[in-house]
């Protein structure tokens, strides 16, 4: 493996594979967690919503709790941390305060943060629930795989999971109903090495250039 610190995005991204089985002794500390979620925000978002929400896992016996309603999938019990990310489909909740921390940091004028404000307000509130909790997952995409490749890039391993009870993960953490689960991520050193897999030759999957 090239030198954690010299390595490309390009790199990082062929390393990444996904690991099932982790190193249960190994621990990842609660500040290099908020480190890389707080690096993952990074990502884009409609109209810089951020729809995005986490629960971290790292208690053991909750992460035992987390296995038996995620189809006992053992990388649940055995990483150091299971990031949950969850999306928000009232994510217009946040129009003003998103926007108003944008000209605070002297990102836009005001002018613009009031016009910005007003355009969220007549568009995202009247919706449909499912359209924001599309969008509210399309985001939750993109802010998963930096938390995937940030974890790569610090030497960690990870797998995505979206093989979960999600009415049973709502009950066991209390989950308001602003928010949805979407997908899980265990986090940790690999005990064991990631199958290997092909992916479909460009030629299949580039429809047309035009």
């Amino acid at each position: 493996m090239p030198n954690l610190a010299t390595r490309t995005v390009s790199e990082v991204i062929k390393e990444r594979h996904s690991v099932r089985k982790y190193d249960p002794a190994f621990t990842i500390s609660q500040e290099e967690m908020r480190d890389i979620l707080k690096e993952a925000t990074t990502a884009p978002s409609s109209s810089n919503l951020q729809p995005w929400r986490f629960i971290v896992v790292q208690n053991l016996e909750t992460k035992k709790q987390l296995r038996a309603i995620a189809n006992n999938q053992e990388q649940v019990e055995t990483a150091s941390a299971v990031i949950a990310v969850l999306g928000d489909k009232e994510m217009f909740k946040s129009i003003e305060k998103v926007y108003r921390s944008n000209f605070e940091a002297g990102f836009m004028d005001e002018a613009n943060m009031e016009r910005l404000i007003a355009s969220a307000n007549s568009t995202y509130p009247y919706a449909s629930e499912e359209i924001r909790k599309n969008i509210a997952s399309f985001d939750a995409g993109l802010v998963a795989m930096q938390i995937m490749l940030i974890a790569k890039e610090r030497g960690y391993d990870t797998v995505p999971m979206g093989g979960f009870n999600k009415e049973k993960f709502s009950e066991m953490f209390n989950v308001s109903d602003r928010y949805f689960p979407i997908v899980l991520i265990s986090v940790g050193k690999a005990a064991a090495p990631a199958f290997n897999s092909s992916r479909l030759p460009i030629e299949d999957v580039i429809i047309d250039y035009k």
